[in-house]
């Protein structure tokens, strides 16, 4: 008589997560970098520059450039650019810009992910509290990476983190549709879809070593996005600002372990 084995979301040895966390800090010393560089004036194609050599001066590879024939090193999405925005010599900063940087990189075969919104110079309330509630929703996230948890036990987790900010800011906010998080490993992205909203207790189990890039996308107004003419960025549709932030984070018996710590 045979057995039916349980789906479970792909888990790695103790060894393996330390060597995604040794990914994982390259890519929490990037973003570090690219923000302390983000000032007005400087194009997003020179936060670009500076990521690839941060990268590569610690021996590792950037993930993103060349994938699917992507060009930069990292995505650089500014105000009402949601995810996947290509780094431009055109794309210069200004005071009050909303910038998100995503970034990914690859040592020993292993890839770290991690996002990050903040402000350059001075920011509106709005713009403030938008990337503080997409934060808080990624934690919400994160602290239900516990064994014996399901996929979208994740997801709800998110998005509760999502509603407490609403009530906390008194403002709303827009689950971007249709993007989410990911397994990941040897390849970025991997199965399973991270969705950041849904009802609790579906989908594969979380088990010790477990991975998920745990990655929410809100919006100052619609959940609604398109695609721009270079197949790459998305937009929100009626212009509202978004962010955008992420962690790869692994399932240990002493709780959550975030693989992308950044340095103080």
């Amino acid at each position: 008589m045979g057995f039916r084995r349980k789906k479970v979301v792909p888990f790695r040895t103790a060894g393996e997560l330390d060597a995604m966390a040794a990914a994982g800090a390259i890519v929490g010393a990037t973003l570090v970098a690219v923000r302390a560089a983000a000032k007005p004036g400087v194009s997003t194609l020179e936060l670009d520059r500076l990521a690839e050599q941060t990268i590569r001066d610690a021996g590792a590879v950037p993930s993103f450039l060349g994938y699917h024939g992507f060009t930069g090193s990292i995505c650089s999405s500014v105000n009402d650019r949601v995810v996947h925005g290509i780094p431009s010599s055109e794309d210069v900063l200004a005071e009050g810009d909303l910038v998100s940087i995503d970034c990914g990189a690859i040592l020993d075969g292993w890839h770290g992910d991690s996002a990050w919104t903040f402000g350059v110079g001075e920011i509106s309330a709005a713009d403030a509290d938008l990337s503080e509630a997409t934060r808080l929703s990624m934690d919400a996230g994160i602290a239900a990476m516990l064994p014996g948890n399901r996929l979208t036990d994740v997801s709800h987790a998110i998005e509760q983190g999502t509603l407490a900010a609403q009530r906390t800011h008194g403002r709303a906010y827009g689950i971007v549709d249709g993007y989410g998080g990911h397994g990941i490993g040897r390849e970025m992205h991997m199965d399973p879809f991270l969705a950041n909203e849904g009802a609790p207790g579906k989908g594969p189990q979380l088990v010790v070593g477990s991975v998920l890039a745990i990655e929410p996308m809100l919006t100052l107004g619609t959940t609604d996005t398109k695609i721009l003419a270079d197949d790459w960025t998305v937009v929100t549709v009626d212009g509202s600002r978004a962010a955008h932030w992420e962690h790869t984070v692994a399932v240990t018996e002493d709780g959550p372990r975030i693989l992308t710590v950044r340095p103080e």
